[in-house]
């Protein structure tokens, strides 16, 4: 069974979003702009992960050679899909449930879209790719804007007061810290051996 969550995360994550979003699209009327932007938000993580991990694929192989410098199996790359879809999954379904009544959460998630946007762009100068593209840029700068739209309405409607844009990224970067926890768990590696291995990067 856990190998077969490994090798089809990315499959399962996606048919049980898109059966998510179908079922809310059927049945839930009257969605408010932050249930919407939730909803818009999931799908455009379908399509980020799909640009990123597999058409045309490779965010991952770009880490492995340029950050990690290390050979990964198989089944490691396919298993770090559903840590990060279980990421994903809580990223997005908590601020549609309990965002209009905490606007913290959807500040948690607009965060994790401009990081993903900005983290895209960041890869090209980090890895000196000869192409301006990272596997999973063109949607992430979609994640980009709609995080700046987000935390735009949540500022202009008064929906938010100074501690939920204050510790909404802070939300954002706990669940992060925990999903990359987690990934360094799987290949073997501790936080201070991949900001040295970056660290190195850089200074090449």
């Amino acid at each position: 069974m856990g190998k077969f969550l490994k090798h089809y995360a990315l499959e399962i994550y996606t048919v049980i979003s898109m059966l998510l979003i179908t079922l809310v699209a059927m049945f839930m009327d009257n969605l408010t702009v932050i249930q919407q932007a939730a909803v818009w938000v999931a799908f455009l993580c379908i399509l980020h992960e799909w640009e990123e991990g597999r058409y045309p694929g490779g965010f991952l192989d770009l880490m492995q050679k340029n950050v990690l410098q290390m050979e990964l199996d198989t089944d490691t790359k396919l298993g770090s899909r559903l840590i990060t879809a279980v990421f994903i999954f809580v990223i997005t379904i908590i601020p549609f449930f309990f965002g209009d009544r905490i606007p913290m959460f959807p500040v948690a998630m607009a965060t994790f879209c401009i990081f993903e946007g900005c983290i895209h762009v960041a890869g090209i100068k980090i890895f000196k790719l000869e192409k301006p593209y990272t596997p999973g840029l063109v949607t992430a700068e979609f994640e980009l804007v709609s995080g700046i739209f987000l935390i735009v309405y949540l500022a202009v409607n008064h929906l938010g007061a100074w501690y939920d844009y204050t510790f909404g990224p802070f939300v954002f970067l706990a669940c992060f810290a925990i999903m990359q926890r987690s990934l360094m768990a799987t290949i073997g590696l501790r936080y201070k051996d991949m900001f040295a291995k970056l660290k190195q990067r850089l200074g090449k």
